[in-house]
């Protein structure tokens, strides 16, 4: 498992919120209660400090990816991804002996069909 911590500045949720508020396309996004639970900002920063630090395992690690700027935020994710999949070291299931013939044994009635 590969877990993702999008870190969003203050500045920049301010900035996104307001852009919400003026542009009528994305009032649907403007919430009230985003605006009421930013003033925990502080309690927020630490209480999610506190679970990464006691969450993250070695072989299930958390990545805080800054989330400023979207199109920097997807490459690293991406790269994240890729690596992780890379390292499984993934392998298509081999076929013994038994399972080729049978395989052998279905394409004949296949092809006499």
């Amino acid at each position: 498992m590969v877990k993702f911590f999008l870190h969003l500045s203050k500045g920049e949720q301010k900035r996104r919120f307001l852009e919400r508020a003026d542009t009528p396309d994305k009032n649907w996004k403007f919430s009230s209660s985003d605006m009421a639970e930013r003033k925990f900002w502080d309690e927020y920063q630490d209480a999610y400090e506190d679970m990464i630090r006691n969450t993250a395992t070695k072989d299930s690690p958390w990545y805080v990816v800054p989330a400023d700027n979207k199109w920097f935020t997807r490459v690293i994710v991406a790269s994240a991804v890729i690596d992780t999949l890379a390292s499984l070291d993934l392998h298509y299931p081999q076929c013994d002996d038994a399972k080729r013939q049978e395989i052998a044994d279905a394409k004949k009635v296949l092809l006499k069909s």
